[in-house]
């Protein structure tokens, strides 16, 4: 990680969960300010100044007092550029707020809307010819293979069976169920197309509520050649058709009926962890893309995973703990935590993809007692 001077340059993080961008910014070599809902441990070490973002995990970003908290944690700094991360794509609109008052580096509200709205999503995906799972906005007769989504959630929580009982949220829609593997495409936009950084399996951490829940992903040395070029050349067409810009990340659900696209997420994700590096800094490559300049793809060796970890049962008094290496996202003491909430991120390196699956799930087994021994 690079050092810092008081004469570096400084990026403004805004997102949900603004650690893992706040890494990658200093990586790069900039300052960095954030502002999310969390201000856990790491990410108050790694900024000049935090702030917590009005809202919550549940409700989403508040946007009512967002610029003016934005305007006190900045101060007289002069950000170079603001970097949003997760939870825009449920308010769109906040993006034009930020765009008004400070240098967005990122996609537009518009384009937001374009690729995160379902109907637009799958008009897009219908006129490229790329294979995406049915929707609708009524309820299907037979329920029992759809699922339930709410637009422009993130992290799985808000994937329900259409099934289940119970109300569903305000504005949710139908999507039929496709079996198969979790796949993600991490890639940079710019107006020349789409250059793919890399490939990564993820998988679910199912809860009682939550069967889809985000559990974690690996790093892939590859893909299939004709899988890989087909993929490819789908993201060059819709970065074409949206004028997506910086890094995004396309989910798809690869299966034995096809790969289908499911999600465009057209900023900085969960995957930012294992892609990053010294070498070829991430979020240098994503101003670059958005500038219209010159990017660079990084180069990877070996496998690298994350994965979520959760609380099994509520917490009412998180424990002060000497975190190991490779962990991220660390709770502060004395914080309480519902059954379900999300502890910390674990890290793995291996020689290969499975390798570096089980030493994460492995790591996870191995820290859990440190805070579930004292919830008994």
């Amino acid at each position: 990680m690079l050092a810092v001077s008081p004469n570096s340059p400084v990026i403004l993080v805004v997102a949900i969960s603004g650690r893992s961008l706040a890494t990658a910014a200093r990586r790069a070599g900039y300052r960095v300010l954030v502002a999310d809902l969390f201000n856990d441990t790491d990410t108050c070490r790694l900024a000049e100044r935090v702030a917590i973002l009005p809202g919550s995990l549940q409700e989403g970003i508040d946007g009512t007092e967002i610029v003016p908290s934005l305007r006190n944690l900045v101060g007289e700094d002069r950000p170079e550029a603001l970097v949003y991360g997760s939870g825009f794509e449920r308010r769109p609109d906040l993006i034009d707020l930020l765009a008004s008052a400070f240098p967005v580096a990122g996609n537009s509200a518009d384009t937001v809307r374009r690729v995160k709205d379902p109907s637009s999503l799958a008009s897009l995906c219908a006129g490229i010819g790329i294979l995406h799972p049915e929707i609708r906005f009524d309820a299907p007769d037979d329920r029992q293979d759809w699922l339930t989504k709410v637009p422009g959630g993130a992290g799985g929580s808000h994937v329900r069976l259409a099934t289940s009982a119970g109300p569903f949220p305000p504005g949710s829609y139908f999507q039929r169920y496709v079996a198969g593997i979790g796949l993600s495409a991490l890639f940079l936009a710019d107006r020349g197309g789409a250059y793919i950084v890399g490939y990564s399996r993820q998988w679910p951490s199912p809860s009682m509520g939550s069967p889809f829940r985000y559990g974690g992903a690996v790093r892939l040395p590859r893909l299939p050649r004709a899988k890989g070029a087909k993929i490819s050349h789908w993201l060059n067409d819709i970065v074409a058709r949206t004028g997506l810009v910086g890094l995004c990340s396309a989910d798809f659900i690869d299966g034995p009926e096809g790969t289908f696209l499911l999600e465009i997420n057209p900023r900085p994700g969960a995957t930012l962890d294992i892609f990053d590096g010294d070498d070829t800094p991430l979020l240098t490559q994503h101003l670059h893309a958005v500038r219209g300049e010159r990017i660079d793809i990084p180069r990877y060796r070996g496998a690298m995973a994350s994965a979520i970890a959760y609380a099994a049962q509520p917490i009412p008094r998180f424990p002060e703990l000497e975190w190991p290496p490779l962990t991220a996202d660390h709770q502060r003491p004395g914080s309480e935590l519902d059954a379900g909430d999300p502890v910390c991120t674990v890290l793995a390196r291996a020689h290969s993809a499975a390798a570096a699956t089980k030493a994460v799930m492995t790591r996870i087994s191995a820290l859990a007692p440190h805070w579930e021994e004292i919830t008994g």
